[in-house]
């Protein structure tokens, strides 16, 4: 895009801006350190709502140190009004924490006297700090032309065709300082971060669609789109599931004579079986108390058998 080109379109957003948005200007009696801080939560903000937290803040605390001890959690409540609480809080907390370390104290009124260069070059150092925050503090209390673009103000320039997106995930916007003369920097900043505020809000809304689109006809293709919501009760209706089909019957087969073979194949096996042990009873013990056996009748009729008189010469003598 040629520079004259970029100029025109700059020029014809900031006349359309100013018919539909109220500029505003910053507080000439805050000092350094409360801009900087003004500008942390003015971020991705409007600038009523970062007024409204900006205040709470200063009615909340004692003072700049209580906020830096101040958990995050507690300082996104009382900063409400904004849309993203727990980041401001964050940035804040961070740049406190920074400037105490750097300077054991809150005042940083020692940069108004200072040469712009090496103070944005220190701002820009600090944790917590973010390209807008330092942009804002060089426009609105160093006096120097800065204008400041967050998230916001930065998707709708790329809508507008007016950064391409290499530039964009920089955070760079090239020419925008020499196509704004600095007597409407402040004017045009604060137009386009309102622009930026809505559009981050809400950026599928009809009416920031149709601002776009009035500015820029050729933007619709770079405008967000919203998927498509399905309406509930009209699904369609799913057809069951197909069974499987039957297998198909063999075909009858001639029975084969059974033979021996197969007629053991065909019977089931047994399972062995276990048989208990028996256990012969015991048989009573006889002692020399009990009586003598009885004898059957076919030995009581066998006579006894005398010693032979071999046996009885054999015996030794008593």
């Amino acid at each position: 895009m040629n520079a004259s080109s970029r100029t025109a379109q700059f020029s014809t957003l900031h006349k359309v801006l100013k018919k539909h948005y109220k500029p505003y200007s910053p507080d000439s009696g805050r000092t350094v350190l409360d801009h900087l801080l003004f500008a942390c939560c003015l971020e991705e903000a409007s600038h009523d709502a970062a007024e409204e937290a900006f205040a709470a803040l200063v009615h909340t605390f004692f003072d700049w140190n209580e906020v830096r001890v101040t958990s995050v959690s507690e300082l996104s409540e009382v900063m409400s009004s904004l849309p993203d609480p727990r980041g401001a809080a964050n940035r804040i907390k961070r740049a406190l924490h920074s400037i105490f370390e750097e300077t054991f104290a809150f005042d940083l009124e020692d940069c108004r006297k200072k040469n712009l260069g090496p103070t944005v070059a220190w701002l820009n150092k600090l944790d917590g700090t973010t390209p807008f925050t330092v942009a804002y503090v060089v426009q609105a209390a160093l006096g120097g032309h800065a204008i400041p673009i967050d998230d916001g103000s930065m998707s709708v320039l790329r809508v507008l065709d007016l950064v391409d997106e290499k530039d964009a995930a920089a955070g760079n916007v090239p020419g925008l300082e020499r196509a704004i003369p600095k007597s409407k920097g402040i004017e045009f900043g604060s137009l386009l971060h309102e622009l930026g505020a809505n559009y981050a809000a809400n950026p599928y809304g009809a009416a920031i669609r149709e601002f776009l689109l009035s500015i820029n006809p050729d933007c619709k293709n770079r405008l967000t789109t919203r998927r498509a919501k399905r309406k509930p009760g009209r699904t369609e209706e799913k057809a069951p599931p197909e069974q499987p089909a039957a297998p198909a019957a063999d075909p009858p087969t001639a029975e084969k004579p059974k033979t021996a073979k197969t007629k053991e194949a065909a019977r089931p096996e047994k399972t062995p079986r276990v048989r208990a042990k028996k256990t012969k009873p015991e048989s009573p013990r006889i002692t020399k108390k009990s009586a003598p056996a009885k004898k059957s009748p076919a030995q009581a009729d066998v006579p006894k058998k005398r010693a032979s008189s071999k046996g009885i010469a054999k015996r030794k003598p008593r």
